[in-house]
């Protein structure tokens, strides 16, 4: 058994240093690490376990920090959860920035939201809280923080430049952004250059920083859900069933089958409309305006099979902690999967013509290039990950709901380039349809919904949304209220290595490898 092995290796390895513990209902192993471990604990589930790293959960205490590094890994792997101390007034610990690329901006993040520091970290501040608008050591994140007080006295940095990389004669940064038209959020983009070709690239997020961990403090569960549905709109019923799933895995529920089938269909429904609009997106990147109409009907057909069949066309309000709101009727779920399978028939051949199109091939191949090694070192996730050769899927590596039960075909392709990230949405969209026929079939008369009875703990929720893995940790304390809201998303990790394929490349090809990455403003920033 895999997690008997690796606790006694652990144990061995860092005698004294590191002391493990295991959680069979949760298939949770978790690591008390020292900080002198720290770093090296992380670096070996990551490096030679071959762990997944899913993100990093700050939680103050009453007397202390607690940092909790997830990690998964497939089949028996199961979860790792390596958690560090220090005390409140300290608030100091090893950063792991060197063995894991990707836990670079969780900790810019939880610096500069909580004022917890990392030894060793390369860059901190101006991250979340620009500091050319917010003044320093403001710390929004901490249980001393009145959300509802209006800042005085506020004292930004009137001498705030853009950090820069190049200082060469002739070397200027390109702003684009924070302002754009249309439904895209506030973003700014500092393409630096010498000539025409983009050397390094800036994107400054959080304009818009809605914090929705600190709003979820000490409110009903139910008023939650309804935050998780609605920071990131066209992934709702994604975020909304990894925060129930870590409810119902604190009160010790279980979902009846009928309620983890549909589950199941709508959210492949939902993968199946998103991407249908980031391939929409693509097309209209690329100047095609005749693809980008046909992709843009095909979405907006979709929406209103959903609107048809649950009443709203981002399938909000379905989802509650033990199931679904109401039943939907197996003939209406039939008739949905019909209407998408003759929209999926044109899906096809909108991705035959452009198949056969070398002009819009010329603008796709071999360029925005995500190498797969580092794919792993950024920890990427969802269709991105899967261009770049990294076959990462939580629905098989921690099935959830009854994906255990249903045959997933993996699309993964090797070249990492813009093409490559299409054909993966093209491959996953036809998938979605075949796991939307399976959970039909699996559908069978009995209740859509159980009560539940809250109590105080923790607990994880998982979730393979549209764009990636995403993971809601919920605590709630001894009167059922959240008292722990923690989300990590697929834009906010995928965001990171945006600014590498974008580079090396000139200015006419930044919208478009834009495009292929799929990355939500609002879903990263929170």
């Amino acid at each position: 058994m895999i997690p008997v092995e690796l606790q006694e290796h652990i144990a061995r390895r860092w005698p004294g240093q590191a002391q493990c513990s295991f959680d069979a209902a949760t298939s949770t192993t978790e690591v008390g690490c020292g900080h002198a471990a720290l770093a090296d604990v992380c670096r070996y589930l990551f490096q030679e376990r071959d762990f997944s790293f899913a993100g990093l959960i700050v939680e103050e205490g009453a007397n202390e920090w607690q940092l909790r590094y997830v990690f998964y890994g497939a089949g028996d792997g199961g979860w790792v959860h390596v958690l560090a101390r220090a005390p409140l007034a300290e608030g100091v610990f090893p950063s792991v920035v060197e063995p894991i690329h990707g836990a670079d901006w969780h900790e810019r993040e939880a610096e500069d939201l909580f004022g917890v520091h990392f030894e060793g970290h390369p860059r901190l501040g101006d991250f979340v809280l620009h500091d050319d608008v917010w003044q320093e050591n403001v710390e929004p994140m901490r249980h001393g923080f009145d959300a509802q007080a209006a800042m005085r006295h506020r004292r930004p940095a009137a001498d705030w430049r853009p950090h820069r990389a190049l200082e060469e004669l002739g070397a200027f940064i390109m702003p684009i952004g924070p302002k754009f038209s249309g439904v895209t959020e506030s973003v700014h983009f500092l393409l630096e250059t010498v000539g025409e070709d983009v050397v390094r690239t800036q994107t400054r997020r959080f304009y818009k920083w809605r914090a929705i961990e600190k709003l979820a403090e000490g409110k009903a569960v139910d008023e939650v859900l309804l935050l998780a549905e609605r920071f990131a709109a066209t992934t709702a019923f994604a975020h909304g069933l990894a925060f129930c799933q870590a409810v119902e895995t604190i009160s010790g529920a279980q979902v009846p089958p009928r309620a983890r089938a549909l589950r199941v269909f709508l959210a492949e429904l939902e993968r199946l409309r998103q991407h249908a609009g980031a391939i929409q997106e693509i097309c209209e990147s690329t100047a095609l305006v005749v693809a980008n109409s046909q992709a843009g009907m095909l979405e907006e057909e979709l929406l209103r099979v959903s609107c048809e069949l649950t009443g709203h066309r981002y399938l909000f309000g379905l989802l509650a902690p033990g199931g679904l709101l109401c039943d939907l009727p197996t003939d209406a779920c039939r008739t949905a999967l019909d209407q998408s399978q003759a929209i999926a028939k044109r899906l096809n051949r909108l991705d035959h013509e452009l198949r056969i199109s070398s002009s819009f091939l010329d603008r796709l191949e071999e360029v925005g290039i995500v190498q797969p090694e580092t794919a792993k070192a950024y920890s990427l996730v969802g269709p991105v990950a899967r261009a770049s050769a990294l076959a990462r899927d939580l629905r098989r590596a921690r099935p959830y709901s009854r994906y255990e039960a249903f045959s997933i075909a993996l699309p993964v392709e090797q070249e990492g380039d813009r093409y490559a990230r299409l054909r993966v949405l093209f491959a996953e969209a036809r998938q979605s349809l075949r796991i939307m026929e399976q959970a039909i079939a699996a559908l069978k008369d009995g209740e859509f919904h159980v009560p539940l009875k809250l109590r105080a703990g923790a607990a994880l929720g998982w979730v393979e949304a549209p764009r990636g893995g995403t993971f809601h940790w919920v605590r709630l304390d001894e009167h059922g209220a959240i008292s722990r809201y923690r989300v990590i998303t697929p834009s906010f990790i995928n965001w990171h290595s945006f600014q590498l394929a974008a580079e090396k490349f000139a200015f006419q090809d930044f919208p478009i490898i834009l495009s292929t990455f799929d990355l939500s403003v609002g879903e990263s920033d929170r």
